[in-house]
């Protein structure tokens, strides 16, 4: 960023009205990121027919180091100390116009809490080299029409790390879903903004999930915002996409965010419910439910330095002893056991000057039982991890 008072009243303002840009009609996600990484100006130019395009790009890598690794023997989860690509992405959008379009395009990578740190080379396999692409018909500003692979509407942390305050994605985001392909419609009016989709879950390839988010705008610091999804029919029982989960499309999921942001602060809290029925079909014994809570807190000490948090906890039900090992249907969609919980805390400092950035992670995990901590076997129910994310941003 540029030292400058100006620059620090223009980050100022994207924080005032951050949720109200992306919780309307998003070209970058379908949910409010609070992220301190601002992405410079895009570059501008002429496509003939196709009218004025955005290029935009971000070329990121991380390091880490673990205690307990979780992942199999000879993958990058199962070091202690690793390295590798994060980001790879490029973006090009068309936004003006009545027919408009979004193409992201690369390399990504989810490192997760709970959950083995991947490669951006096997998370690759979960939607394809263009994770998100999609046509957007906008004939006004208060409402619009997108087709495509889309980001989800559920949850407070998006898919990708540069647009989340931390480095690894939290227990809850860990069993939402992250892309989903179908049709949304957007709409606001005033404070009220509003998105439905019908779509495939989590990437079922078959489109009989609805999902939503209505948000409002109390002022210009204050939104709140509601989330659900479920399915409207019988899921796929397998799919050859990597990124499928049978168990979270056939789940109905509900939450609730708020967000502040006015000055320095950025303050986002968030509750969330899931319920997966009981289903023969898909293998499911008996129905369980698990429910969360998480905190994200960002605040800007500099135009340059800012400090991200992350607090939150996670539950989840059903029979007790039951399905306690990693491949039980309840540790394949939260990293946990059946009548198990767990909980995390995350600290990340960050700095950006222009379109360089530089951040630390550092988090802990406490669980009340090893699934999702042992998926090597072990019987370690904590964590310390410890990240370094660098890269820059056009």
């Amino acid at each position: 960023m540029l030292h400058h008072n100006a620059n620090h009243a223009s980050r100022s303002l994207r924080r005032s009205v951050l949720a109200a840009i992306a919780l309307s009609l998003p070209m970058m996600a379908g949910v409010a990121q609070a992220s301190p990484l601002s992405m410079p100006a895009p570059l501008t130019f002429s496509a003939g027919p196709l009218g004025k395009l955005d290029v935009q790009g971000i070329a990121s890598g991380m390091a880490f180091y673990q205690d307990f690794p979780q992942g199999a023997a000879g993958t990058m989860g199962a070091k202690n100390v690793g390295a590798d690509i994060t980001n790879g992405m490029v973006i090009i959008q068309k936004n003006t116009g009545a027919l408009q379009f979004y193409i992201q395009a690369g390399a990504y990578s989810f490192p997760t809490l709970a959950a083995a740190i991947p490669s951006s080379t096997s998370d690759i396999n979960f939607f394809g080299a263009m994770p998100v692409a999609y046509l957007k018909y906008a004939p006004s500003s208060d409402y619009s029409v997108e087709v495509g692979k889309l980001p989800t509407l559920i949850g407070a942390e998006g898919g990708f790390t540069y647009q989340n305050i931390n480095i690894a994605r939290g227990l809850l985001w860990d069993v939402e879903p992250i892309v989903s392909r179908g049709v949304q419609f957007n709409a606001s009016k005033g404070p009220i903004s509003a998105s439905v989709s019908l779509n495939d879950g989590y990437y079922s390839n078959r489109y009989n999930v609805m999902s939503g988010l209505l948000s409002y705008a109390i002022n210009g610091s204050n939104t709140v915002s509601f989330y659900a999804q479920g399915p409207l029919g019988n899921v796929r029982t397998s799919s050859p996409d990597v990124a499928y989960s049978s168990y979270g499309t056939s789940s109905d999921i509900y939450g609730v965010e708020y967000v502040y942001s006015s000055g320095p602060w950025m303050i986002e809290p968030y509750v969330q419910y899931m319920h997966t029925p009981q289903s023969n079909r898909l293998g499911i014994a008996h129905s369980f439910s698990n429910y969360g809570a998480s905190l994200l807190a960002d605040y800007s000490f500099t135009n340059t330095i800012s400090l991200g948090g992350r607090v939150e906890y996670l539950g989840v039900g059903g029979k007790p002893g039951e399905m306690l090992n990693s491949t039980g249907v309840a540790a394949t969609l939260t990293d946990l056991p059946a009548d198990s919980h767990a909980w995390s805390i995350t600290l990340t400092p960050t700095y950006q000057d222009g379109g360089f950035f530089a951040r630390a992670d550092l988090s802990y995990v406490a669980a009340s039982a090893p699934a999702g901590l042992g998926l090597s076997g072990g019987t370690n129910t904590t964590q310390l991890r410890g990240m370094l994310e660098t890269g820059f941003m056009f």
